[in-house]
């Protein structure tokens, strides 16, 4: 962090700031400039806040000169991260596509939706046991029993499970079901409370961008669950709110080539929540290949007329499929495997 000093600024207001900075065990270097006198805080900057400097006498403005998100950055680990889900990898060469309803509505409806997840290729299915609804009024999921549902159809067909924490006390449920993927939704990803608690697990996490949120805010929530030991994070892109209304949200491709500037971690899209609509669903997803992400959220119900949530986005496994086949021509142009 650096703190430049107003141009006069007394030899007592530079003493001010540089006794604080040695109060948190920093050292400081005074630069004594023919207008300004710019003082340098050397050590772990991750103590210090530009507030605590800027209503100083003397001070002009403050601010970090290194990201503060220090494990998840790419200048701590320069190569990129593979997060093993079981034995599948998420990152690097292989694209994976994570297929399956929104919600867990039945054991019939998940049987039928692993089937067709596992047919066209996939072997991670999505599945919501909670869900984070705007109205009260409509299906919030099966809980507890929707988690059992899942795990018994997913097992059917050899696939690992994603699904969606939305309250830190039921994480000893996800573990007690072997919940292989912990999904933290958009509206909890400054959830910093959940964030400390599963990044105390060794649990691959997928961390969904708030749907406000900056890029830097969303590596900063990364770096909540990367302190507290689980360095086994995946982020993930489902559109971002704006003023337009002609589709449900942004996607965002842009922050795929840009994450991976920042970050050593995997980087997956969700084309679903961001179209909102079926029909946009492929050409999103492809897009989002073309641009480097290293997987897709992509939801797909066995009859998307009758799905309990977010019908008008869902595909029909028909529709998954051929999807299926176009991004395995998309991986093979920029080099992967799908």
């Amino acid at each position: 962090m650096i703190i430049v000093m107003n141009r006069g600024a007394t030899e007592d207001q530079i003493g001010a700031v540089t006794s604080k900075i040695q109060s948190f065990g920093l050292d400081a270097n005074i630069s004594r400039g023919t207008e300004r006198t710019v003082i340098g805080a050397i050590g772990d900057e991750r103590k210090l806040d530009p507030e605590m400097f800027d209503s100083l006498s003397g001070v002009e403005y403050s601010m970090h000169i290194v990201k503060q998100y220090k494990i998840v950055s790419r200048e701590s680990h320069r190569q990129d991260s593979i997060i093993d889900v079981g034995g599948i990898p998420v990152g690097g060469t292989q694209v994976q596509v994570i297929g399956g309803p929104c919600s867990v509505e039945t054991q019939e409806q998940m049987d039928s939706a692993a089937q067709h997840v596992g047919a066209a290729g996939c072997k991670l299915m999505r599945g919501g046991a909670f869900k984070p609804r705007t109205s009260p009024y409509t299906f919030q999921g099966n809980g507890e029993e929707g988690l059992k549902m899942f795990r018994k159809a997913a097992d059917k067909y050899k696939l690992r499970i994603v699904t969606e924490l939305m309250d830190a006390r039921m994480l000893d449920t996800f573990l007690r079901y072997d919940v292989d993927v912990i999904q933290i939704g958009t509206r909890s990803m400054q959830n910093f409370e959940l964030l400390k608690e599963v990044g105390r697990i060794n649990k691959p996490v997928i961390l969904k961008r708030g749907m406000s949120a900056t890029v830097s805010e969303w590596l900063m929530a990364a770096e909540y669950i990367a302190a507290g030991g689980n360095h086994n994070i995946i982020f993930c892109e489902r559109g971002i709110r704006t003023f337009e209304t002609a589709y449900r949200n942004v996607m965002d491709v842009t922050c795929i080539p840009v994450l991976k500037k920042e970050t050593h971690l995997p980087v997956i899209v969700d084309p679903s929540h961001a179209g909102g609509k079926a029909w946009m669903v492929p050409a999103l997803a492809r897009a989002a290949i073309a641009a480097g992400a290293d997987g897709l959220l992509v939801e797909t119900h066995p009859n998307p007329c009758e799905a309990w949530c977010d019908a008008d986005q869902a595909l029909n496994p028909q529709e998954f499929q051929d999807l299926m086949g176009s991004l395995r021509g998309i991986a093979e142009v920029i080099g992967r495997n799908l």
